[in-house]
């Protein structure tokens, strides 16, 4: 799983999901609702469209695979909170 932080400036609450997602709220709640929101739309992009990357970057597989479980459990009707903030 990519790196989870928080960061907290102005009155706001950010989590950040390594370089693939982030959200925002006034609360933690708030934020994570946003980022499981941003999360799911990387998720759904990647599933429907597919993964290319050019050959000069490595892409980081462990990232991927972590992104294509939570399109999985989506798909199916899961929550994907637990394995995201588990």
């Amino acid at each position: 799983m990519p790196a989870l932080t928080i960061t907290e400036s102005g009155g706001l609450v950010w989590l950040q999901l390594g370089g693939f997602a982030r959200g925002q709220g006034a609360s933690l709640q708030e934020a994570a609702d946003d980022l499981i929101h941003s999360i799911l739309g990387v998720v759904m992009a990647i599933r429907s469209s597919g993964f290319s990357a050019c050959t000069e970057l490595q892409p980081d597989l462990d990232a991927l695979n972590f992104f294509y479980e939570l399109g999985e459990i989506a798909a199916s009707g899961g929550d994907i909170r637990s394995h995201v903030f588990g």
